[in-house]
């Protein structure tokens, strides 16, 4: 009986101590330190040698400016024998806080003296000191350590000071020190780094970095130099320079990969640099011993040479694609081939039969469960566009029952949802729609909803869906390449359904169609008309993000696009656009983008 007295006292003394722990962090986090300091005080005449209930104790006098009993408090512990220099900064610090300077760096100067007795304590003493900002006396713990005991190397640490004090030209050398001397890895270097370059080339951090870097490349011909100049001109958008640098690379890397300059040739290419993305793949189209590193080069430049279309070119690079095929013939390494000339059959010289017949020869070849997907994908989408819908829709199946938990299985669901939308299967295309809702794709599951709200809004008001089934057929066309007649299907819609729920999605879709063909006026009134009417409807953050977009990158009108995206940040805050949008505005307005 007396064993279970003492264990219940000992278990409900630990109870009332957590109880009391959980209110003085609850008050003092409130701002209720008159509440907070009791429990506290409490906390502390319980468990003495705890620093963190000491160290709310003394924050909570200091919040009241009860800065004697902080003061009392600290000097009983520190007579106590508890000469841990740490309090010897609260000490400074509480008389700093009574504006009482000479006073506080008596003391601080006290704790630095103690990294003499003990140099392993110079990292607390300097955290402490960064903790209320003492950044001279943190560096001056940091220093003495090291210099106390050579083993220690607080250089990271210091370089952040340095960059947090603005003096940007001892922080890169200080990171640079770090990677010379094999200290950090690179990649911590450039996250570091990332901080305090843009993409503006006039940045002036960005000018010094670039000035250390070409330094020390002058002085020592280490590859290194070569990789972080063109890490920094690829921040700067100044594709390039950075291609310079990654040829210097690969000619002095011994077996050196290739692989860093098809990402540098994607990166442009991206960015719609197309010009230097063709002189990066023809590099290394020439340059490369891998055979599908080479043909996936090739493919970029066609895809480079398709952006400035003509009858001659498409002739053309329909010699270039039986070219290939001659060279390479049909195997599963070289699959996307392909893939890419029945696609240029296809949406570029409405030719799907020869390119039906291409991936039905490729589906003979020993491919893995992901081949065998990747090329029904492309036949299905091949026989939409043919409008062999039933057929389409088995492919598709087949391959969401085949991979139903991968990101391909998702996107073949989506292809039967969409399919089954152009033949006006509305009620099928919802069911499956509702699945993708949840994909762990976001991509996905956008287009899902937005398809699905399409479908369901639509279908309520107008039992016979004669709207539905007309902008169905303006997607299949626009599908189809047919710009302009769906352009016409969908003036149809806006004339002869207006005040409808599908008008917004007609405006938008057409806006975008518009905008295909150049007609940059009439897009933007399109997506005005979406905002100024529906600016409380689903469309309106798209419309906005797509009226940025065109400032930004057609029309080159940054202050517009800029009001645009900003829109969306304080009152889209849930778009799926919301992230994009906030990257561009910071860029337009000239933050550095990490």
């Amino acid at each position: 009986m007396r064993v279970f007295l003492i264990f219940f006292v000992l278990c409900y003394s630990h109870i009332v101590s957590a109880q009391d722990d959980f209110l003085a962090k609850q008050y003092f986090n409130d701002g209720d330190f008159d509440k907070a300091v009791v429990f506290y005080e409490k906390l502390v005449d319980k468990n003495p040698r705890r620093t963190d209930y000491s160290e709310g104790l003394i924050a909570c006098y200091q919040q009241l400016e009860r800065y004697k009993d902080a003061e009392e408090f600290l000097l009983e512990k520190i007579k106590q024998g508890n000469t841990y220099p740490i309090l010897l900064i609260e000490l400074g610090y509480n008389h700093a806080l009574q504006n009482a300077p000479e006073k506080a760096s008596e003391y601080y100067e006290q704790a630095l003296m103690r990294i003499g007795d003990n140099p392993n304590l110079g990292y607390s003493i300097a955290l402490r000191f960064q903790k209320y900002s003492l950044l001279d006396y943190a560096l001056k713990a940091y220093s003495k350590a090291m210099e106390l005991n050579p083993k220690l190397d607080y250089n990271y640490q210091m370089a952040r000071i340095y960059g947090e004090q603005g003096d940007i030209d001892k922080m890169y050398n200080s990171y640079l020190n770090l990677l010379i001397n094999g200290k950090t890895s690179k990649s911590n270097v450039l996250r570091s780094l990332d901080d305090f370059v843009s993409s503006d080339p006039e940045n002036e951090n960005n000018i010094k970095l670039k000035k250390i870097l070409l330094k020390h490349a002058q002085q020592d011909p280490d590859l290194l130099w070569n990789d972080l100049l063109s890490w920094l001109f690829v921040q700067q958008k100044e594709y390039n320079s950075a291609f310079r640098q990654e040829k210097a690379i690969f000619k002095r890397m011994e077996g050196g990969t290739i692989q860093r300059l098809v990402n540098l040739g994607e990166l442009a290419l991206n960015d719609n640099e197309n010009e230097i993305a063709k002189s990066i793949f023809e590099y290394i189209s020439e340059k490369s011993l891998d055979e599908v590193t080479r043909l996936n080069a090739q493919l970029n430049l066609i895809d480079i040479q398709l952006l400035d279309e003509n009858k001659k070119t498409v002739s053309e690079i329909d010699a270039l694609f039986k070219s290939l095929i001659e060279t390479h013939g049909y195997k599963s390494q070289t699959l996307q081939l392909q893939i890419a000339y029945a696609n240029f059959l296809t949406f570029k010289m409405d030719r799907p039969e020869p390119a039906i017949e291409i991936l039905k020869r490729c589906l003979d070849l020993p491919l893995n469960a992901r081949g065998k997907a990747y090329v029904k994908l492309a036949l299905g989408d091949i026989l939409v566009f043919d409008k062999k819908f039933n057929q389409a829709l088995i492919y598709f199946s087949q391959v969401q029952k085949s991979l139903k938990n991968d990101v391909l299985g998702q996107n073949a669901r989506f292809k039967v949802a969409q399919t089954s939308f152009y033949k006006g299967d509305f009620d099928w295309a919802l069911t499956q729609l509702k699945v993708l809702r949840s994909s762990t794709s976001q991509l996905i599951a956008n287009d899902a909803m937005q398809l699905s709200l399409l479908i369901a809004d639509n279908s309520l008001e107008d039992s016979t869906q004669t709207a539905l089934k007309k902008y169905a057929r303006a997607d299949l066309l626009a599908y189809q390449k047919k710009t302009q007649d769906a352009i016409d299907v969908l003036d149809d819609i806006l004339q002869n359904h207006k005040g409808e729920k599908i008008e917004d999605e007609a405006l938008l879709k057409q806006g975008e169609l518009l905008t295909l063909i150049k007609d940059y006026e009439a897009a933007i009134f399109n997506y005005q008309k979406i905002t100024e009417f529906y600016a409380n409807d689903i469309l309106a953050d798209d419309a906005y993000f797509a009226l940025g977009e065109l400032y930004r990158n057609v029309l080159n009108e940054p202050q517009k696009a800029k009001e645009q995206y900003e829109k969306i940040i304080y009152n889209y805050q849930d778009s799926y656009y919301f992230p994009q949008a906030r990257k561009n505005f910071r860029m337009l307005r000239g933050d550095s983008i990490n």
